[in-house]
């Protein structure tokens, strides 16, 4: 963690200035990817999710943060590691876990699975499993907007390790010439796949590299919602209003393998525990909640309570949903126009 979030988490909390209501919106959001990701690493084990399956439990403050801002007519691109920013964007939670089942009722009919889930209605095109495919798509998303002329925005999803990509360069440079209403979300969780960031990223600075692209940049930390969410406010009042794209970077940490399966022994011992107990984002929305008296911590609570219901209701669900037929095959598969 940089020495400026360490900083920032000592400092004493004040009012967010957001409603109750928001608040816990927020803390709803957040609550369900979390209890979403849990549960889906228990049934991983059971052998009844198939394909691969990337958690993001402990990043939930990044895609709440960026996403309690849009509209359904914002766009977003998420990565391999989409179920948060699906949730964070309103996609349907008990239609998500059919999917990820496998199920033919689930919200792209069973042929996206964990790693492509999309829902076009609520401004959500997609999570990819090519690492850095995303942000074109979102480029060529935000040239749409930019048409359009409605002030909507294209925001893309990126870890540290995609941001060695070079698609992700093209779409840096791309978003810049033609100037178009597109937010980079850079979440820095420390690896990419199996290999740490300070090893893999050869600049040794993720901020200055998209600096050198024109691309402003707003910083934050990945495990407080607030200051993500305050971070976005800037971003989007530069890209909406004509400024261009613009960039949020986080640091964070993902709390499960790579993928479900992965022993993670290039993780340090107690690495994750550490961060669980010190700086887990729900811990520390919490601990802000009790000192600023914004949202009493019973309130939150009840939302705890009613989310761990619909995780398990829509577990119920998805095992009992019917499983797609041969005829399912060949539907779904183009579009025709």
């Amino acid at each position: 963690m940089s020495t400026k979030t360490k900083k920032d988490t000592q400092m004493a909390a004040a009012p967010s200035g957001l409603s109750q209501q928001a608040i816990i919106r927020a803390y709803r959001q957040m609550k369900t990817i979390r209890e979403f990701e849990e549960r889906l690493h228990i049934e991983n084990t059971t052998g009844a999710i198939p394909g691969f399956t990337h958690l993001y439990s402990g990043q939930e403050a990044v895609a709440v943060g960026a996403c309690e801002h849009l509209t359904d007519k914002d766009f977003i691109i998420s990565t391999h590691r989409g179920h948060g920013h699906c949730i964070a964007k309103g996609c349907d939670v008990p239609a998500m876990m059919k999917e990820i089942f496998g199920s033919r009722d689930g919200l792209n009919k069973g042929k996206g699975g964990s790693m492509h889930i999309a829902d076009v209605a609520k401004g959500m095109l997609g999570a990819n499993g090519i690492v850095g495919a995303g942000q074109p798509i979102a480029v060529g998303a935000a040239i749409a907007c930019k048409l359009r002329g409605e002030g909507s925005v294209a925001l893309s999803f990126t870890g540290d390790g995609a941001s060695n990509q070079g698609t992700v360069f093209e779409a840096m440079n791309m978003a810049v010439v033609l100037q178009v209403p597109k937010v980079f979300v850079f979440e820095n969780n420390g690896y990419s796949e199996h290999t740490g960031a300070s090893y893999g990223i050869g600049c040794d600075d993720i901020v200055k590299r998209i600096e050198g692209f024109g691309i402003p940049v707003f910083q934050a930390d990945g495990f407080d919602f607030f200051s993500i969410y305050e971070a976005m406010a800037k971003a989007l009042e530069l890209s909406r209003n004509g400024g261009g794209p613009s960039a949020i970077y986080c640091e964070t940490i993902r709390y499960f393998g790579h993928f479900e399966g992965d022993p993670q022994n290039y993780r340090a011992k107690d690495e994750v525990r550490r961060y669980r107990d010190e700086e887990d984002c729900l811990l520390k929305f919490r601990r802000r909640m009790e000192q600023t008296g914004e949202v009493a911590l019973e309130v939150l609570d009840a939302v705890d309570a009613e989310v761990l219901a619909l995780i398990e209701s829509s577990v119920t669900g998805a095992k009992q949903a019917p499983r797609p037929l041969s005829e399912d095959l060949l539907t779904n598969v183009y579009n025709s126009y």
